[in-house]
């Protein structure tokens, strides 16, 4: 399992972390190399282990998963973080992914949808669920940002594409042929457009809105 994806599980329930285990084992593709009971421990699994992707719940004892991902952030911790957990509110949701979290799922989802969206957060996508999305974004699609989608021009969509695959600056100029300069200046136009106040809310229109593809 050389190029295996290499998952780390950090949960307070070991029943959940057992179901994972068990269906992530058979997965050709994916090997679990670890588990953590909170966040604490699984920020310090995290830099022994060095995972790929982290499935890891918010809502834990003692530190959380919104506080785990920025103490990984802090650390310089490589590794994808995708929230599994059964809080999907907008109050819940939001602080994750301004942490830094690659995705965000319930605990409900499909366990072959599951093993999809590790693979796409390891591959540098943002994903998640319609419902968290909707959580998030839910408004009018005849007003709002959604109705303003086509003010975008194209060059714009392709960048917005690559933001919600979780691109820096650097590699949108180096994927468009771009200079960095300009690739700020046409973000700066898609959050003014879309009237969305940063990148994260960028990447959450964009997938909602099928741009991501």
């Amino acid at each position: 399992m050389a190029d295996a994806i290499r998952v780390m599980l950090v949960d307070d329930h070991q029943v959940v972390r057992r179901g994972l285990r068990t269906f992530l084992e058979v997965q050709d593709d994916i090997e679990v190399v670890g588990e953590a009971a909170d966040g604490t421990e699984g920020v310090a699994l995290a830099e022994d282990l060095r995972p790929d992707v982290i499935l890891m719940d918010v809502k834990m004892p003692g530190t959380d998963g919104v506080e785990a991902l920025r103490r990984l952030a802090d650390l310089g911790n490589p590794a994808r973080v995708l929230i599994v957990t059964s809080f999907t509110e907008r109050r819940t949701v939001v602080p994750a992914l301004r942490a830094g979290a690659a995705g965000y799922v319930h605990k409900d989802i499909d366990p072959d949808a599951l093993a999809g969206a590790i693979r796409s957060v390891h591959a540098g996508h943002v994903l998640l669920q319609s419902e968290v999305a909707d959580a998030l974004l839910a408004q009018d699609e005849s007003g709002g940002a959604g109705g303003r989608a086509g003010s975008l021009t194209d060059r714009e969509r392709e960048v917005l594409a690559l933001i919600a695959r979780g691109r820096s600056n650097r590699e949108i100029a180096r994927a468009l042929v771009l200079s960095e300069k300009t690739v700020k200046t046409h973000v700066s136009n898609i959050l003014m457009k879309l009237d969305l106040a940063d990148r994260t809310q960028a990447a959450l229109w964009a997938v909602r809105h099928g741009i991501s593809d």
